[in-house]
């Protein structure tokens, strides 16, 4: 059976794995998407890359999208296709923690799959553009195998809050919906750390109390992410991972410092450098039962309306360091209190960028084959707030540390 002429495009999303406490099992979808067109040519291989990454367009067959298409068609069992052509637009860092591998991994493997299913080899992905759940979970073990741990590839795939873990040496995972005022912001680091060094930094083992306390913690963060956000601060301290990858990211590890301190929920996203820090601006699901405890002051460990986890007020209307958010709110009708980060970040010195995303609640899919969508200057750039239309999501535009 021949292979098909119409090329597949995939999205998949940012992500942010561990969230302080949950090493190699959290993961948080970030709406921040790579895009790869694929399309089955007569012959050889051709890449183009425009954004992050433009240099490993001449990687050839040890480019990690490829490599993924590769592992796909060689597990489906339909022979690998005579030539294949890729254009990928990137617009997640490299090498800052924020799950470019688990992305590029994901949309390779989805990318074979679709091809592969258009020729009437099994793993076709659903009409809804979801690779469905048989789908899921075979990409799931597959992405896992490429990556080495589940936890960004999990949130990349399903979307929201993953929890993932190994079950018989098979990787497993559950999704999760964050509340819908949870407002991730990445403080995107100015240069990569080798997430393998970083990793390499890690014990052997770790003191009993620590693990205690991180598995306490960890177990709170789902709570607070999902129901109680008033208890984010608490719930993202983490004794597993973080200071002990401290001497590679001295700057990554001063800066979450400073921003707890200030009452902000912040940590290492993956490996680092990049931070990320937890946002909350109040909301339950839909559905969800009204609290027990009186109405009137709020619960213990959650803060009054109109504040910040900690007691921080809460800025409505203004988008950081006091410029106005559009229409006074971000995202979804939400005010967002970035003027306090902002403040801190800049601070260091240091050239951090900030982008304050949504949470992805959908993953991985496939698209429509339309050409992917541009990626604005090419590379990331540190620039300043555009006070005329803030920005959001892909579009985001960065607030440098000065």
């Amino acid at each position: 059976m021949s292979w098909p002429d119409e090329p597949v495009r995939v999205r998949v999303p940012a992500t942010s794995a561990n969230l302080g406490p949950g090493f190699d099992a959290l993961g948080l979808a970030l709406a921040l998407h790579d895009e790869v067109e694929a399309r089955i040519t007569q012959a050889g291989v051709s890449i183009e890359v425009t954004g992050e990454g433009q240099e490993l367009a001449g990687a050839g067959e040890k480019h990690l999208v490829l490599r993924a298409m590769r592992a796909a068609f060689g597990a489906l069992g339909g022979g690998q296709p005579p030539g294949i052509a890729l254009r990928c637009v990137n617009r997640i860092p490299h090498g800052r923690g924020l799950g470019s591998s688990a992305a590029a991994i994901v949309s390779g493997i989805l990318a074979a799959r679709a091809l592969a299913g258009r020729r009437g080899v099994t793993g076709e992905a659903s009409p809804g553009g979801r690779p469905g759940a048989d789908g899921d979970e075979a990409v799931l073990a597959l992405a896992t195998e490429l990556e080495g741990h589940p936890d960004n590839v999990a949130a990349c795939i399903h979307g929201g809050l993953t929890i993932a873990w190994l079950a018989d040496g098979a990787p497993r995972a559950v999704r999760l919906s964050p509340l819908p005022g949870i407002v991730p912001v990445a403080v995107i680091a100015p240069a990569p750390v080798s997430t393998k060094m970083a990793r390499g930094l890690l014990p052997p083992a770790v003191p009993h109390r620590d693990a205690a306390l991180s598995a306490g913690r960890s177990a709170l963060l789902v709570a607070a992410l999902t129901a109680e956000p008033g208890a984010l601060l608490d719930a993202t301290e983490d004794r597993l991972h973080q200071d002990y990858r401290a001497p590679a990211m001295p700057a990554t590890s001063d800066l979450v410092r400073r921003l707890r301190k200030a009452g902000i929920p912040a940590v290492v996203s993956g490996a680092g450098p990049s931070v990320l820090a937890l946002f909350a601006t109040g909301g339950r699901p839909p559905g969800d039962p009204a609290p027990s405890h009186a109405l009137g002051d709020p619960p213990p460990g959650r803060p009054r309306e109109g504040t910040f986890p900690s007691g921080l007020p809460l800025p409505e209307g203004t988008f950081p360091s006091g410029l106005p958010s559009p229409e006074g709110t971000y995202p979804s009708g939400l005010p967002l209190p970035l003027d306090r980060l902002d403040s801190i970040v800049r601070e260091t010195g240091i050239e951090w960028l900030i982008s304050p995303l949504d949470v992805e609640r959908h993953g991985a899919s496939i698209q429509p084959a339309s050409p992917p969508g541009p990626v604005a200057g090419g590379r990331p750039r540190h620039s300043t707030w555009n006070r005329a239309s803030p920005a959001r999501g892909d579009a985001a535009q960065s607030s440098p540390g000065r």
